[in-house]
């Protein structure tokens, strides 16, 4: 099998620690690293919605994404400084409250918000990836605090199943499994992968930076995608349960 320049097999995932709890402040939090990649996820909880959301009986989980300024090789502005969002920030912020919601049921909720906030430490790739999956362990331990408190009643279930994301690629005509930085930017396709606990795909973000895929290198890359989310779902199980 495909060596790679960490000597990993095409198919193996980088070494993923997932530490729970690592915010006091915040009522749910994980700092979980993929590799050399590390994201701080904390989640918020508000009894309450926003206005538009008031009296509707239903909650609401949002996401905010960011990179610290020396995540990266050479130092970056700070988004806040420069004056504006950047359109990646932007995307990937959505990306991450599209999944967490995907497997919240808003209704179970109640009129409750969770803030999710994903800020890169340091960067090897897959931070979108990362982030989704550690957000889902802070929203997870949010909730229960919710319960804890009264918010969220002893019998609801706001979870109906979990969630993780993964990226997958071709890199020398080989499909592999969470690129690091270093394979990404040599990817003949790149695709970020968002999947539940069951397997079931929530987002496929699916790029041909050089030449066009068929539908074989695709398949070849959804597999690999879900034994990946498989891993990374037993991963946030045990981390939970700890």
């Amino acid at each position: 099998m495909t060596q790679r320049h960490d000597g990993r097999a095409a198919d193996e995932l980088r070494h993923i620690t997932i530490e729970r709890g690592w915010s006091e402040q915040a009522e749910g939090s994980a700092l979980i690293s993929f590799g050399k990649t590390k994201v701080l996820c904390t989640a918020s909880f508000t009894n309450g919605v926003p206005r538009w959301m008031t009296g509707k009986g239903r909650g609401w989980v949002t996401a905010e994404y960011s990179m610290l300024p020396r995540s990266t090789n050479e130092r970056m502005d700070r988004e806040s400084v420069k004056g504006r969002i950047g359109g990646r920030t932007h995307e990937i912020s959505r990306l991450i409250g599209r999944s967490l919601r995907a497997v919240v049921d808003t209704k179970a909720l109640g009129e409750n918000t969770i803030v999710i906030d994903c800020d890169v430490l340091q960067a090897d790739g897959g931070t979108r990836t990362a982030a989704i999956t550690g957000a889902y362990v802070a929203l997870a331990d949010a909730l229960e605090w919710g319960r804890s408190q009264g918010f969220i009643g002893k019998n609801s279930r706001p979870l109906h199943d979990s969630v993780a994301a993964v990226s997958v690629g071709i890199v020398d005509g080989t499909p592999m499994l969470d690129l690091a930085y270093v394979e990404d930017v040599r990817a003949e396709t790149d695709m970020n992968v968002v999947v539940t606990g069951r397997g079931l795909f929530v987002e496929v973000q699916g790029t041909a930076e050089g030449a066009p895929f068929d539908r074989s290198e695709l398949d070849s890359l959804l597999d690999l995608a879900v034994a990946g989310g498989a891993e990374l779902t037993a991963l946030q199980s045990a981390a939970l349960a700890g």
